[in-house]
């Protein structure tokens, strides 16, 4: 191929020429965009051809330059004769170079055909169609065109605007997932609110199963029978209640049972039914009702136990009366027999140890060591006999408020060693050991203090057969003194720890037997309540036991003691 040489001069020439002409175009745009000028020209290849507004307006045009969406005009030819800046940014290129295009070349092709029937349909008439443009970076913009007419001087031209639909879109994406999300939501909670309606229905249906038969074998138990609220109102009695007081639900419900309460037991069992309120223990109480029909009252133990839920706390509590009117009036006459026998028994058992004791002391001649022997065990055995029947008599007196209490200043860890020294002499097997802090005072009967404290040192021998330690104690616990006993024995059980203290209750144990009438701990508890104190065991089956009481200090101000 010939090579064609241009001069320099020539070629510098031609430059200038097109820099000139980028330049005027340049200005050309910028004035058609500021409103300055009022036609557009576009290249038709051989010739030019003006375009004028017939309607041109500077504000107008500032207007469509400054939206938000993006502003074309097209001729016939499809040929884009105006843009303002939001289109030329929406398909990434500048605005200079977007004049003159197709408006087609930003459609992608598998939206030709639709954008061909809009285009169609917009020269005819207004019309909008979602369509989609080509971005930035070969992105899919969805956008929705709208198509209406322009008059210019040379003819009509079509007017379009693109609103950017991609913000839409995403958002009714998002809305569609939160939508769905909502609808599982719901048919989940739907589903769940019916078997809950299902639950209560099959609950209430069972609750209404276990009412009737609460109330069906309330109402057939022979025991007066009620449930009260934690405030301790009285929500419901059995069948019983009504028919033994002969009152009715509004006579006695909330607290009104007080009126068919015998007066002289209305405090006892008021202070003791807000107590088990109050700390939530069993409460139970000995009473007397007034009976409806004769206007007599007669004796009832009363046993409330609480419901609680399950964080603990308490929903109701279940109480029911038992009259045992007919065991009090047994146990009245089994008291008094008690009482006279007792008494009867104490004259010839201290004429039997009296004629014990001359025939020990007999001097005239030798007795045979077969016959000391003999008498030695008879005094042991009178010895017992005597301290049943002591025991007896005290019983009998408890019952009938007799037991005899005279006070005085009584310097407790004093009488503790007695008795650890007494014991030492009277159970020689076994190994005593006494432990206090100090020397303590209280106001109460020695002779009585001591009585308990011996029969709680006898009951550690009596219970701990294979180990022969004892332990006593003396503490101070604020304002009482706390005097224990502990041994390494057969231990309790929690059953037997609830009965200990109760009346003829004695441990049994399928290994050991131990001899007594099971009322020593019943008196010594008896005696403990008159001083004002309190008495308690702590065990565990197998490991020994440790029975304590606990009485007031008095205070010592100068000599003399203060109560």
């Amino acid at each position: 191929m010939e090579q064609v040489n241009i001069p320099y001069e020539q070629l510098l020439r031609e430059n200038n020429e097109l820099r000139q002409q980028l330049e005027e175009a340049t200005d050309t745009i910028e004035a058609i965009r500021t409103g300055q000028v009022d036609a557009i020209i576009v290249n038709k290849g051989s010739s030019h051809q003006i375009y004028t507004l017939k309607t041109a307006d500077q504000s107008y045009r500032v207007f469509i330059e400054k939206m938000n969406e993006g502003a074309v005009t097209l001729n016939r030819d499809g040929l884009i004769l105006y843009s303002n800046s939001r289109f030329a940014d929406m398909v990434n290129l500048p605005l200079e170079k977007v004049i003159g295009l197709p408006f087609d070349t930003f459609i992608p092709e598998i939206s030709l055909e639709k954008f061909n029937a809009l285009i169609g349909n917009g020269w005819e008439e207004d019309c909008k169609e979602e369509i989609e443009l080509c971005g930035q970076r070969g992105q899919l913009i969805c956008c929705l065109l709208s198509c209406n007419t322009l008059e210019l001087d040379e003819g009509i031209a079509l007017s379009l605007i693109l609103t950017d639909l991609s913000t839409l879109k995403q958002t009714e994406k998002e809305l569609k997932i939160i939508n769905e999300q909502l609808a599982a939501a719901h048919f989940a909670t739907e589903k769940l609110n019916n078997e809950l309606e299902d639950t209560v229905q099959n609950r209430t249906n069972e609750l209404f199963l276990s009412r009737e038969h609460f109330k069906y074998l309330a109402n057939n138990i022979p025991q007066m029978t009620w449930t009260n609220l934690p405030d301790g109102s009285v929500n419901y009695y059995n069948q019983q209640w009504y028919t033994y007081t002969g009152l009715n639900i509004e006579e006695t419900v909330k607290w009104g049972w007080q009126n068919v309460l015998h007066p002289d037991d209305l405090k006892n069992t008021l202070n003791k039914y807000q107590a088990a309120l109050t700390s939530g223990e069993v409460f139970e109480v000995e009473n007397r009702y007034r009976r409806g029909s004769d206007r007599t009252y007669r004796w009832h133990l009363n046993r409330a136990v609480p419901l609680r839920d399950e964080k603990g706390e308490i929903v109701f509590w279940v109480g029911t009366a038992t009259d045992i009117e007919d065991q009090k009036k047994e146990m009245e006459k089994r008291d008094e027999f008690i009482g006279i026998a007792s008494h009867e028994l104490k004259t010839p058992l201290t004429s039997v140890k009296g004629y014990l004791q001359i025939i020990q002391s007999y001097n005239k001649e030798q007795l045979p060591p077969v016959v000391k022997q003999y008498v030695s065990k008879a005094n042991i055995a009178i010895n017992k006999l005597q301290h049943l029947v002591n025991e007896l008599l005290d019983v009998s007196k408890i019952q009938a408020g007799r037991l005899d209490y005279a006070f005085t200043a009584v310097n407790i860890s004093s009488l503790v060693r007695v008795c650890v020294e007494n014991a030492g002499h009277i159970y020689a097997d076994n190994r005593f050991t006494y432990e206090s802090k100090g020397d303590y005072l209280v106001n109460g009967n020695a002779e009585r203090l001591e009585q308990v404290i011996m029969n709680l040192l006898s009951n550690a021998v009596k219970y701990s057969p294979e180990n022969k330690n004892i332990i006593l104690k003396t503490d101070k616990k604020g304002g009482t003194v706390r005097i224990s006993v502990t041994d390494f024995g057969i231990g309790l059980s929690d059953e037997q720890i609830e009965r200990i203290f109760e009346r003829f209750y004695r441990v049994e144990d399928e290994n050991h037997m131990a001899s007594g009438l099971g009322m020593g701990l019943y008196i010594s508890a008896e005696i403990i309540r008159n001083h004002k104190g309190e008495i308690g065991v702590e065990s565990e089956p197998g490991k020994g036991a440790t029975f304590y009481f606990e009485l007031p200090l008095l205070e010592v101000k100068g000599d003399h003691p203060m109560t």
